[in-house]
């Protein structure tokens, strides 16, 4: 049993790539936590991806024995947060269940955007926050030029920030004097009833779910049986432990501490995050205030290349959402495609890294179909329909108007780069909101349509600006705009898996750049091939594939002109029939090429 004011827990919060992991690495390392045999780079990212990306995508947690200066021996729980946007939602409940932050900011760069979003959250959420100035082994390292931006742009003091090296280990003694020090005991009471947050959970094929919590009040112990408050559903407790990274078993957990159980229990599903873990009898009367589920922004149709890996696509799927509350599927249909998933995910890395979990980990072969947001289409009886799929548009002639979802992007940009970013968000419909300066870089606030920037807003502003934007977004509501829906015909066929929501102002120039690249994607065939971008019954964009041809005149040297015409009306007809009966066959790399809009 810890005494409740030797305990600190904290989380780092930071930007992408400002060294997270890394500090977290060597703070594992100086304390002795893991033995030098065992430690490797980015300890706490598991996943491969997450290692081959140098990014964290799940939140993970580390318990670190530390003796201070002052001889006393303090228990440190380490949460290792995300930096990305898509991954916020990790970020913020990991926050509630910790007390204060090490905000870690690249000595090199300076404030970011997203460093800017987690450091929000870590003030809603009360911390104590230590600024942390990393790299300061880097010859461009300038930590004064650093510390006066975060003051100007953040507004915390940073006179006394602890300038750090996380790759060669300088400053690490005085971040954990910093953590000792300056960071607040977590309060609670060990004779209260028991309540417990829900941080996370996750699957494992010989434990069943393992459950992350934060006990605030009361003891947890093996044996208990436990209510979770959302839906009241009753476990009985298997094994209660600590990480130090390996898991490590433990006969109870009190006040202030983090730790794991295991309950039998079969679904990631039944454990909602940010629920409120309580004992079955004498439990807590009311639930902590609770996060709000994690929302899908983005969603796209997900399908096997070859039709027969289907089940083993579902099968996949079902194992990855085991892991991940956050993404969502249903069945779905195409008429080009076959059967497959609609899934809704947070944002576009999100997308990503799913795709290739779902790749590499299954070995299946995918079709991902076009990114596209949730539209709400107000009917004419007054309805509201909720549109995941363009696909699934209802006849315009009831459709009263369409709103889109809106949201505020903040960007941080060198001030040389600024014209080109203003005409970047300018081009995708946004609405200037603001524009500040801090020290020489320009701080542009926009209010742009989500479907704008699912597609590869992000990838285009990296390009405009060499690298050196950050970007960070939220969502602010919907706005009521005049979309359309595009369709792509190929043979006068539709292809629905090509169907996208444009406004009317680009449908034109969109589509003209739909079929021109499908002309080029899509291989010739022995018939002509017309490929058109409509709205409703119009054709906006038309382009025609020639067709191949077989030298039918080859064997005819010399003789009457006839015999050639003779074959070639020949040929003439079997092509015409050909195209009435001929099915169009549209390789996997034309879907995705199509898909990728290019300025």
């Amino acid at each position: 049993m810890t005494d409740l004011s030797h305990i600190r827990n904290f989380s780092i919060v930071a930007h992408i790539d400002h060294g997270k992991s890394t500090l977290a690495d060597r703070l594992i390392q100086s304390t002795g936590t893991v033995q030098d045999r065992d430690m490797k780079e980015q300890l706490l990212d598991a996943m491969d991806i997450e290692r081959e990306r140098g990014i964290t995508i799940k939140a993970n947690t580390v318990r670190i024995d530390y003796v201070a200066d002052d001889g006393r021996k303090y228990v440190l729980n380490l949460i290792d947060t995300p930096g990305h946007v898509d991954f916020a939602y990790e970020v913020s409940r990991s926050m509630r269940a910790v007390e204060g932050s090490l905000l870690v900011v690249d000595s090199t760069q300076g404030v970011e955007a997203q460093t800017l979003a987690n450091v929000y959250q870590a003030i809603d959420a009360d911390h104590e926050i230590v600024p942390v100035l990393n790299k300061i082994d880097l010859p461009a390292a300038d930590c004064e030029r650093v510390a006066e931006q975060i003051e100007d742009v953040i507004g915390i003091d940073a006179s006394g920030a602890i300038q750090v090296s996380a790759k060669t280990g300088i400053g690490i003694h005085e971040t954990l004097e910093a953590i000792v020090k300056l960071l607040p005991p977590p309060q609670g009471e060990r004779d209260a009833p028991l309540k417990a947050m829900l941080v996370d959970s996750w699957y494992d094929a010989y434990l069943g779910v393992i459950v992350l919590v934060r006990i605030i009040d009361g003891v947890l112990k093996k044996g208990d049986r436990i209510r979770m408050m959302h839906n009241d559903s009753i476990h009985h407790v298997d094994r209660i432990g600590v990480f130090r990274p390996p898991m490590q078993t433990v006969d109870e957990l009190g006040p202030g501490e983090i730790g794991f159980l295991t309950a039998s229990i079969k679904q990631v599903r039944d454990t909602r995050v940010g629920d409120t873990i309580t004992h079955e009898k004498k439990g807590a009367d009311k639930a902590l205030p609770g996060f709000k589920p994690s929302q899908p922004v983005v969603f796209c149709g997900l399908f096997p290349v070859d039709n027969a890996e289907f089940e083993d696509l579902r099968d996949a799927i079902e194992k990855l959402a085991l892991n991940d509350a956050s993404f969502s599927f249903e069945m779905e249909t195409s008429a080009a495609l076959g059967f497959g998933f609609r899934c809704g995910f947070l944002g576009l890395l999100h997308l990503e890294v799913i795709r290739d979990r779902i790749e590499r980990e299954y070995d299946i072969d995918l079709i991902t179909t076009a990114p596209s947001v949730i539209y709400n289409v107000h009917m004419r009886d007054g309805e509201m329909i909720e549109l995941h799929n363009p696909a699934d548009m209802p006849d315009l002639t009831h459709v009263d108007h369409i709103e889109e979802p809106r949201i505020k992007a903040t960007i941080l940009v060198p001030d040389e780069f600024l014209g080109d970013v203003l005409k970047l968000c300018q081009d995708r419909r946004g609405i200037q909101m603001d524009l500040t300066y801090a020290g020489s870089r320009a701080m542009v606030v926009y209010d742009l349509p989500l479907n704008e920037v699912v597609f590869d807003f992000y990838d285009r502003l990296k390009s405009v600006t060499k690298g050196y934007a950050s970007f960070d977004y939220q969502m602010i509501g919907y706005r009521q705009d005049h979309l359309v829906k595009m369709q792509i015909l190929v043979n006068d066929e539709p292809v629905d898996a090509l169907s996208t929501m444009v406004h009317r102002d680009r449908a034109e120039t969109r589509g003209r750049a739909m079929v021109e690249k499908l002309k080029d994607l899509i291989p010739r065939h022995m018939f002509k091939i017309p490929i058109q971008a409509a709205i409703g019954g119009r054709i906006i964009a038309r382009e025609t594939l020639a067709a191949l041809r077989k030298d039918v005149t080859a064997k005819c040297y010399g003789g009457d002109a006839t015999r050639k015409k003779k074959l070639l009306e020949k040929q003439k007809a079997g092509k015409k029939k050909m195209r009435q009966f001929g099915k169009v066959d549209i390789p996997q790399e034309a879907f995705i090429n199509a898909l990728k809009m290019d300025g």
